[in-house]
C-alpha cells in the first residue's frame, strides 16, 4: 500500500477496467485499486473488456496480455484503431518480461507494462501517472476544438491516433478519405510523417494532397500532431502580398515557398527562370526584412494560419 499522500494523487472518481481471465488476479488487483480510492470494472475476455471500454470510457485499463481466444495485444489494437480510437491508457499486466514481448506490448498501443506477480505499490504509482498525463492531454484536446482548430493527430507508423470533429469531418470527403482510409495514412502522407522527426518545425514542408493542406505542429508522447486545412491558393497569395507590401508575382513565389518549392520548383511552376525567381526573392526578403529563406517561410506561414 502506498503511503496515504501518494493515495491522494489519484483524481476524484477515477474509474480503472482490470481485465485478466485470472479470477485471483482480478480480486487482488481490485482490492489494491478500491483500497486507493478508485472505482473498479473487472473483465474476464478480450471482447468483454472491450465492450465495457467502450460504453463506460474508464481513466485507465489493466490489460493481462496473455488470455485464451483473443490476447490482450489484439484488444489493445481494436481499442486503439480507427479515427474513434479509445484515448484510455492501457497497462499491459503478464508473466511475459522478454524484450519482444514488452515491444509487442507498445506497439499494440499500451503505455506499460507491469510484469507479474504484480508489485501493488508500483502499479498504483504508474496508475497516477498515466491518469494525470491522460487527463492533461484530454484537457488540450477539449481546448483545441473549443478554439475551432482542426488537428489530427498520428502514431509514427501512420495510423490516425484522433482528431478534433473538425479535422474527422475534412476526413470524411472525398479527398479526406483519399488521405486516410480505414484510420491509415496513405502512402505518401505516411512518408511525410515519418520525415517529421529529423527536421524543426518551422522548417517542416506542408503536405498538400487535393484540395487539403496539413502542416505540421509538433509531437507528443508517441504521436505527431498536425493541423489540416482547405488549400486556397490564391487567397493566400493575396494575404501575403497585402501583408508585406509585395507583388502579385512576389506573392505567388512566397506563397511557393511556404510550401516547400525550391528556386527551380517555383520557376517550373510560375513558367520563370530560376534567375527571375532568385531576383524576386531578392526583393521579398528585403520588403520583409529578413536575410533568408527560413525567416521568410517562418513570417509568411504566421500570416497564412491567422
Amino acid at each position: 500500500m502506498l503511503p496515504e499522500a501518494n493515495a491522494t494523487m489519484l483524481p476524484p472518481r477515477s474509474i480503472a477496467l482490470v481485465i485478466d481471465d485470472a479470477p485471483e488476479t482480478l480480486g487482488l488487483i481490485s482490492s489494491a485499486l478500491e483500497e486507493n480510492g478508485m472505482t473498479v470494472l473487472v473483465a474476464r475476455s478480450g471482447p468483454e473488456g472491450i465492450e465495457l471500454a467502450r460504453r463506460v470510457r474508464p481513466d485507465v485499463i489493466l490489460m493481462d496480455a496473455r488470455m485464451p481466444g483473443m490476447d490482450g495485444f489484439e484488444a489493445c489494437r481494436i481499442l486503439k484503431s480507427g479515427p474513434a480510437a479509445d484515448p484510455t491508457p492501457v497497462i499491459f499486466m503478464t508473466g511475459l518480461t522478454e524484450p519482444e514481448h514488452i515491444l509487442h506490448g507498445l506497439r499494440a498501443g499500451g503505455v506499460d507494462y507491469i510484469t507479474k506477480p504484480v508489485v501493488v505499490d508500483e502499479l498504483i504509482a504508474r496508475i497516477i501517472t498515466h491518469v494525470l498525463n491522460a487527463r492533461a492531454i484530454a484537457s488540450a484536446r477539449s481546448a483545441l476544438e473549443q478554439v475551432g482548430q482542426s488537428v489530427l493527430a498520428f502514431r509514427a507508423e501512420g495510423s490516425l491516433a484522433w482528431g478534433s470533429p473538425g479535422a474527422l469531418a475534412l476526413l470524411e470527403t472525398g479527398e479526406g478519405r483519399d488521405l486516410v482510409a480505414d484510420g491509415r495514412a496513405n502512402a505518401a502522407l505516411t512518408r511525410w510523417l515519418a520525415g517529421l522527426a529529423e527536421q524543426p518545425i518551422s522548417a517542416a514542408p506542408p503536405f498538400e494532397a487535393g484540395g487539403l493542406a496539413l502542416k505540421y505542429l509538433g509531437q507528443g508522447p508517441g504521436e505527431i500532431m498536425v493541423r489540416i486545412r482547405r488549400h486556397h491558393e490564391g487567397g493566400g497569395a493575396a494575404r501575403l502580398a497585402s501583408s508585406f507590401n509585395l507583388t502579385d508575382r512576389e506573392a505567388e513565389v512566397l506563397f511557393w515557398l511556404t510550401r516547400g518549392k525550391t528556386n527551380r520548383d517555383i520557376a517550373e511552376i510560375l513558367d520563370l527562370s530560376a534567375r527571375t525567381v532568385n531576383k524576386h526573392l531578392e526583393q521579398i526578403f528585403h520588403k520583409m526584412g529578413v536575410e533568408n529563406r527560413t525567416s521568410a517561410a517562418v513570417l509568411a506561414d504566421r500570416v497564412l494560419n491567422l
